[in-house]
């Protein structure tokens, strides 16, 4: 279990460098795609099944749309691909930012890829991530709607960054 912990670990950091490297939209939505379903294959792994399952319904059903809806605004005439040079330029050098520090970290022991769950070792009959859904909605109100507004300015950012002078998707007829 500790290896495939570790190859899930890789190909989030695959996905996160794909999402840095790639200044086309289209791949970059792709690449953040795969590196949340690898997030939440981890988090399955960790025994977080139910934050998985929220991560996934909430990111990949809402934030997806924004993200579909962008790409669409910006529509790429000449979009980079995975096989420009530059794009691979910039992927190499996230590498080896990341595994430089990697090995900065794990010299301190901060890195790590447990395989401890969040069943309290057994000791009780409710998971610990299903006791933090009621506080979620209990004292987390005020961030619920903190997180709601960020989201509402980021698709506003979002979409007058894709805007551009080209004329697009949504034109005037």
């Amino acid at each position: 279990m500790m290896y495939f912990v570790g190859i899930l670990a890789v190909c989030f950091l695959t996905g996160l460098i794909g999402v840095a490297s790639n200044p086309s939209t289209n791949y970059g939505a792709g690449s953040l795609v795969f590196a949340a379903g690898i997030g939440c294959g981890m988090l399955v792994m960790w025994g977080c099944s139910f934050v998985s399952i929220v991560l996934l319904l909430v990111y990949l059903g809402g934030m997806l749309v924004v993200f579909a809806y962008s790409v669409a605004l910006a529509s790429d005439h000449f979009s980079e691909t995975w096989s420009d040079w530059y794009v691979g330029a910039y992927f190499g050098g996230y590498v080896l930012l990341v595994l430089f520090l990697g090995v900065i970290c794990s010299e301190g022991g901060h890195v790590g890829l447990g395989t401890s769950g969040v069943d309290s070792s057994g000791l009780s009959i409710i998971r610990m991530d299903l006791s933090g859904v009621s506080l979620l909605y209990h004292l987390g109100g005020g961030g619920l709607l903190i997180c709601g507004w960020a989201l509402l300015l980021t698709l506003f950012v979002v979409l007058e960054l894709t805007r551009g002078m080209v004329r697009v998707g949504l034109r005037a007829v």
